[in-house]
C-alpha cells in the first residue's frame, strides 16, 4: 500500500510541475455537460452558463468552485504546487476548518478515529463516504462486549439485524438486493437511533489527495482523517 501511495505522490507531483495539464476531477456540477466523477485537463477550458455551477478537485487536493457564466481554465488564477507536503498541510487546514462547524463538533464524529478510511462508524450519525460498487464494511468502537445493531432504509420499510462478539470491530454487509439504491439510512445501536448516509465515490480516484479533499467536501470527516494519518506516515518515512 505504501509503494501505491508513493508512486500517486509522485504522479501528482509530475502532473503538477510547470507546463504539465493535471488531471481535475468533478466534484459536484449543476450543469449539462459536466458530470460528478469526471476527469478534466486543468488547462482545458470550462464555459458554463449563467447559473450552473462547477466544483474541480485538482491533484494536489485543492477545490475550487466556479459559478456561471465561466470561460476559462479552471485552475488558471491559482497557479499549482509541487510539494506534497504543501498539500497535505492545506488539506489539514480544510479539515480544521470543516470540524470546526457545529455540526461536527455536535456529532462528535471527528473525535473518533477509525483504523482504516473504508470503515463505516455505526455508532454516530453523519455521512460516510463508500467506494462505487463496494458493500461498506460497519464499524464499532467498543470491542469489550457482545452487542447489536439494527440497519433499517429510511422509510423503513425493512430491516437487517447484526451482532457484534467480544473482541470485534468490523462486520461487512452481506449482499442484499434491497440495500442497493439507498443513500440514507436509520441505525438502532445501544438504545438510540441515529441516521447515516452513504455518499458514493467513483471507483477509478485512487489519487489519496484528491479522496481526502472528496472525503472532506462531503463531510466524511472520520475517513479523511484516516487518509491524513496514512498520507503522514508516507511523507514522514525516511527515504
Amino acid at each position: 500500500m505504501q509503494t501505491r501511495l508513493w508512486l500517486h505522490l509522485l504522479c501528482w507531483c509530475l502532473l503538477s510541475a510547470p507546463g504539465l495539464a493535471a488531471k481535475l476531477v468533478v466534484l459536484e456540477a449543476r450543469s449539462g455537460v459536466y458530470k460528478a466523477g469526471m476527469s478534466l485537463d486543468s488547462s482545458a477550458t470550462i464555459v458554463l452558463k449563467e447559473g450552473e455551477r462547477l466544483t474541480v478537485i485538482g491533484a494536489d487536493g485543492r477545490s475550487v468552485a466556479l459559478k456561471g457564466p465561466v470561460s476559462g481554465e479552471a485552475f488558471a488564477a491559482s497557479g499549482s504546487a509541487a510539494d506534497p507536503k504543501l498539500a497535505l498541510a492545506a488539506l489539514v487546514a480544510t479539515r480544521d476548518a470543516r470540524t470546526s462547524s457545529v455540526g461536527v463538533i455536535r456529532a462528535g464524529t471527528a473525535a473518533v478515529k477509525i483504523p482504516d478510511p473504508w470503515l463505516v462508524d455505526i455508532s454516530r450519525p453523519g455521512a460516510r463516504c463508500l467506494m462505487e460498487g463496494e458493500l461498506p464494511v460497519w464499524w464499532r468502537p467498543q470491542v469489550d462486549r457482545v452487542e447489536q445493531f439494527t440497519l433499517l432504509p429510511f422509510d423503513r420499510s425493512w430491516s437487517a439485524q447484526f451482532v457484534w462478539n467480544v473482541g470485534q470491530d468490523r462486520q461487512p454487509m452481506p449482499p442484499l438486493a434491497k440495500f442497493e439504491g439507498n443513500t440514507l439510512y436509520l441505525i438502532r445501536h445501544a438504545e438510540k437511533e441515529h441516521a447515516i448516509s452513504l455518499v458514493q465515490i467513483p471507483k477509478d480516484l485512487d489519487n489519496k489527495l484528491v479522496l481526502t479533499s472528496w472525503m472532506l467536501e462531503k463531510g466524511c470527516i472520520q475517513q479523511a482523517d484516516a487518509l491524513l494519518a496514512q498520507l503522514r506516515q508516507a511523507l514522514d518515512k525516511p527515504p
